[in-house]
């Protein structure tokens, strides 16, 4: 198994600890990983993205143009990277944000209203975590036990009182996904 994904968003949305909870998991499940981050200069509120690798076998490398998995946050995330998932492959975008939804027909098609699920548990925060959820449900690369773990590594040890709302927001993603019309 090997699963290649980028997450893609404006900085802020919690992009980059995506892309390191799934690889921290990873490595805790043996497997190998890569993570490769990329954001402009304006970090908050500029686009960020990061590649995510997780497999049972040796990563030849962590520089991909084609990916299994799209996550995209925001519309310039969809309108630039919606035509990287390879054929087959899964693209999962925040629903409540974006205006024009994907339009390809060769791949599976995911809306999920994370934004708005977040408003709804008081912490706009963790809607990058309901995203998670929904990915590991539709795709189960790493076990949920794991993303907790991998979760305490990458929150700083001053929010870790926030471990169990993110625990529950990983879980809401994975009931709205298992909930969502998925269209192919």
């Amino acid at each position: 198994m090997t699963e290649e994904i980028i997450i893609a968003g404006f900085g802020g949305q919690g992009v980059l600890s995506m892309g390191q909870i799934l690889c921290y998991s990873g490595v805790m499940e043996d497997k190998e990983v890569s993570w490769m981050p990329s954001y402009g200069p304006e970090m908050r509120g500029g686009t960020a993205n990061c590649i995510a690798i997780i497999s049972d076998e040796k990563i030849s490398s962590p520089i991909l143009t084609k990916f299994d998995t799209v996550i995209a946050l925001n519309q310039p995330s969809l309108d630039k990277f919606e035509s990287a998932v390879k054929p087959g492959g899964l693209l999962i975008y925040e629903a409540s944000t974006i205006i024009n939804p994907p339009t390809r027909t060769d791949i599976e098609v995911l809306p999920i209203e994370a934004s708005n699920e977040a408003a709804k548990m008081k912490n706009i925060k963790i809607m990058n975590m309901i995203v998670l959820g929904s990915l590991l449900k539709r795709k189960p690369i790493i076990k949920l036990e794991s993303a907790i773990k991998g979760l305490e590594k990458v929150l700083p040890e001053r929010y870790h009182h926030l471990i169990p709302l993110n625990k529950e927001a990983i879980e809401k993603g994975m009931e709205l996904a298992e909930k969502a019309t998925v269209t192919a």
